[in-house]
């Protein structure tokens, strides 16, 4: 394991908030299970809480507790197109992930510094896009620190792909798309 996704591990599982690539923006994230953790993201990110959060994960199996649907019926993840799927959320989790919603945001990250940093934690990350609440995502590294180096705990390096801009949303159960 690379040193940063080390650094990056022992900063989440001590309840910070790190920015790291996604397939297609860069993201906040934390660990889902610490609400202190999750409080202090939205308030970074100046984000209504009621609008809930995205899980990512390295594997369908890490979801496993967050969702109250078999993990293999989550589509496996198309690298071009990301697509975070809206499921059934498991009981107890938790108002500040899911929002106002009964369903929760789960996506397998194609990216491979953000799935090696879930692997790493053994556990799917709080990820939204790194920005303040409506104004545009971080283009590059040299916005990200520019806007959150005094915010978050650490800033993973690596690159964005092999998408180009946010994940679609879909619900699991129709196909509706959302964004």
């Amino acid at each position: 394991m690379n040193l940063s996704i080390t650094r990056a591990a022992r900063v989440l599982r001590d309840g910070g908030v790190v920015t790291c690539p996604t397939e297609g923006v860069f993201g906040l994230s934390c660990m889902p299970d610490n609400a202190l953790a999750v409080m202090r993201l939205l308030a970074i990110k100046q984000r209504d809480p009621a609008k809930g959060l995205i899980l990512i994960a390295a594997s369908k199996e890490q979801l496993r507790d967050w969702i109250a649907i078999p993990p293999e019926q989550i589509p496996d993840p198309e690298p071009t197109r990301p697509i975070t799927w809206i499921v059934p959320a498991a009981a107890g989790v938790p108002t500040l992930i899911r929002g106002e919603h009964a369903g929760l945001a789960v996506r397998v990250t194609s990216n491979p510094t953000a799935r090696a940093l879930c692997a790493a934690v053994n556990s799917p990350l709080v990820s939204t896009s790194a920005n303040l609440g409506g104004a545009p995502v971080a283009a590059n590294q040299i916005v990200l620190r520019r806007r959150f180096a005094g915010s978050v705990d650490y800033i993973v390096p690596g690159e964005c792909g092999p998408a180009s801009g946010p994940s679609e949303i879909r619900v699991l159960k129709s196909g509706l798309q959302l964004r």
